[in-house]
């Protein structure tokens, strides 16, 4: 078998390869606590200066967590072991975030759900012109996670509703635009980077090869998304995207009435809420409620059979439409479970 992380020890530099390209390098819950067990070692080790995150394979860093595992567990009614990978993982978020030393992620290619947890944690954020980056949980019945929320809820005005309802995919110009990305580089200057990185500080090393990003596309629609996302529920929200004379606001709107109807009341309510809270601990722990709800109910498994599984692109979501997704079930989400919160601190 292919070892899921390679890892290499080079110089000042601690290099984690997440190693599963036929799967986009999704994670399993052995690559997390590898991920987790390495950042622990690292931590009080003289002799890493720099850990630096990247991904096996051309098309990307990672595409998400290895959900097929996650929804096998829910259907033979063993949701329990999906709470421990999601656990571990918010776990690692965490470390990832409070990491003492420089925490580097070549963000290259695509970078979805968990691939985004991994990495826009980090201390040292790297885009390239072929970053795809996104969080579209919400088109299988779930939510964004590994810290999304919170990452979402601290873009500039509404872009974060926008990005977590509709699940779209934003360029490395994009993601430093919104603040969600560090440095630009050229993809091609990315082996050169990791080289010297064995040998010179992050700060030094990325200045030597990052550029200027170019200009964002998606902030040139700011003026609908910030109109729009203002709206106060997920009904009015589409409503007034809808409404627009912009074809991509309606393509917003047809876009966010595909996906889980109470994955979408979920997520907006999750934003919003994360806005108020204190820090990335703080909004993994209302994650792990939300997680644990969801994987109990009918729209997850079914939507990951929809994409995944069948690849049918016709999930069948209960409730079917917005209207009916009441806010007492919303709140429901967000209670605490019976076994108890995850209990991260800051």
């Amino acid at each position: 078998m292919t070892e899921e992380i390679i890892v290499r020890q080079q110089g000042r530099l601690g290099h984690l390869i997440l190693n599963r390209p036929r799967a986009l390098n999704a994670l399993t819950r052995q690559m997390v606590e590898e991920i987790k067990d390495r950042l622990e070692a690292w931590k009080d080790d003289h002799s890493v200066q720099t850990v630096l995150v990247s991904g096996a394979g051309e098309r990307g860093l990672c595409a998400g967590g290895d959900v097929l595992s996650v929804r096998t567990s829910a259907l033979e009614g063993r949701p329990e072991e999906a709470d421990e990978f999601f656990g571990t993982e918010y776990t690692m978020n965490s470390l990832i975030s409070q990491f003492p030393k420089p925490y580097v992620a070549f963000m290259d290619g695509l970078v979805l759900g968990g691939g985004v947890g991994v990495s826009a944690h980090g201390s040292h954020r790297i885009v390239t012109e072929r970053t795809r980056m996104g969080m579209p949980e919400t088109g299988i019945g779930f939510f964004p996670d590994v810290g999304g929320t919170w990452l979402l809820s601290h873009t500039p005005s509404q872009f974060g509703l926008h990005l977590g309802l509709t699940g779209e995919h934003i360029s490395g110009a994009d993601a430093c635009a919104l603040g969600l990305a560090d440095h630009y580089v050229p993809s091609d200057r990315l082996d050169e980077l990791a080289q010297a990185l064995e040998t010179t500080p992050a700060d030094e090393a990325i200045v030597a090869v990052a550029e200027q990003a170019p200009p964002s596309e998606l902030w040139e629609h700011r003026p609908w998304i910030d109109s729009a996302y203002a709206q106060d529920t997920a009904e009015k929200i589409v409503a007034a995207l809808q409404d627009h004379e912009d074809p991509a606001a309606q393509k917003a709107a047809e876009t966010i009435l595909s996906k889980s109807p109470t994955s979408v009341k979920v997520t907006l309510a999750a934003i919003r809420r994360a806005r108020g809270l204190r820090s990335l601990q703080e909004a993994l722990n209302v994650e792990y409620r939300l997680t644990h709800h969801m994987m109990r109910g009918q729209d997850m498994p079914e939507g990951i059979r929809a994409q995944l599984v069948d690849k049918d692109r016709n999930p069948q979501w209960s409730p079917a439409t917005l209207e009916e997704v009441s806010a007492e079930t919303v709140d429901s989400y967000f209670a605490e479970p019976a076994g108890g919160d995850l209990g991260l601190r800051a």
